[in-house]
């Protein structure tokens, strides 16, 4: 969290706004065949063919979206791809190409855009995507990063989220909760940082939340896995603003209701821990921490043979006729109807 006062500055204006989209882009080279044209014309040229084309936004909001009190740019880079990359999987989708705009005030050099960019390109790498193209301009104050996602899919496999019925199986990928609680840890570093800045803090006991929330991995291999097992979901969306808020999404779409069971919700030990020390509900952070860039999807009941076992996948609740409503069945077998307390970009303070 300490600054370095010794970094080389370069001023952005300097470059000017072509040489500075030259400067950051010029190691994208595309790799993906369906990329015709990339970088450095009025548009990007892309050739699907036969396949159907998945587009996906989001944009990102200093001080709204994260802080770079503790928010290292390299990781936010990476994490303003992951986001948009996790909704393309939530299509059933492969994920081909992006493109990132950005606007940026006179505090940041040029060397800090190089941390961003370093991120963007690590996760082209990793997930096999091309950046090809997006714009830059200034800002009154602050960063706003806006990532665009491409993807491709066959008709056939494109999973929408209206498509669940009444008994079908809910699952979820991975674990939930270790994004919020990453924050947690974070702001209160900040705080003794306020404090005392030459404190340096031992994140060490909570290096799994921290990677959560800092450096999210989004669920590419889950698609490909659900091929592999010969299951296709019925409906599918990210958890992106909190567990409780998708499965209402899932419902509303779909015209069903469901049956969440709190026993059944995947926690990491680290979340657990760290929830006893915070004196917070876990199940209440898992409903509706967000941030966790994992799938939540229904399955019909016949592919549960498929899917039982695997370490990836958990089978949370179940999907009921409309009329049932929406409900978390506690540890204690009682309903408690389930309400959407996640992420609102919206809301008032």
């Amino acid at each position: 969290m300490i600054e370095d006062k010794d970094q080389q500055r370069t001023s952005l204006s300097e470059l000017g706004e072509f040489g500075l989209i030259e400067h950051l882009t010029k190691d994208f080279e595309p790799h993906r065949t369906s990329t015709i044209k990339g970088i450095g014309d009025d548009a990007a040229i892309l050739d699907f063919k036969d396949k159907n084309t998945v587009v996906t936004n989001d944009l990102l909001v200093e001080g709204v979206h994260f802080d770079l009190a503790y928010m290292p740019l390299k990781h936010l880079g990476y994490k303003a791809v992951m986001v948009n990359l996790s909704d393309v999987y939530a299509m059933n989708a492969t994920a081909t190409q992006i493109t990132v705009s950005i606007a940026v005030s006179n505090r940041f050099p040029l060397e800090a855009l190089e941390e961003l960019y370093a991120g963007i390109a690590l996760a082209c790498n990793m997930y096999d995507v091309d950046l090809i193209g997006g714009d830059t301009t200034s800002s009154g104050k602050g960063l706003l990063i806006s990532v665009t996602a491409i993807g491709e899919a066959n008709s056939e496999d494109i999973v929408y989220r209206n498509g669940a019925k009444a008994n079908d199986l809910l699952v979820v990928t991975g674990d939930v909760g270790g994004a919020y609680m990453g924050l947690q840890i974070l702001e209160r570093e900040k705080e003794v940082f306020k404090v005392n800045p030459n404190n340096q803090p031992d994140l060490s006991m909570y290096s799994y939340i921290i990677e959560r929330q800092l450096k999210p991995e989004a669920r590419k291999d889950i698609p490909a896995l659900l091929r592999e097992l010969g299951v296709k979901p019925t409906a599918m969306i990210d958890i992106s603003d909190g567990l409780s808020s998708e499965i209402l999404h899932l419902c509303k779409q779909s015209e069903v209701g469901c049956n969440l069971y709190e026993d059944k919700i995947p926690l990491d030990p680290q979340v657990i821990s760290t929830c006893e020390e915070f004196d917070i509900n876990s199940t209440m952070v898992a409903l509706s921490g967000g941030e966790d860039y994992e799938l939540l999807f229904t399955i019909s009941q016949e592919d549960y043979p498929k899917i039982k076992g695997n370490p990836h996948l958990s089978v949370i609740g179940h999907m009921t006729p409309e009329s049932e409503g929406m409900h978390l069945v506690s540890r204690a077998n009682t309903k408690i109807p389930l309400k959407a307390r996640g992420w609102n970009a919206l809301r008032e303070e």
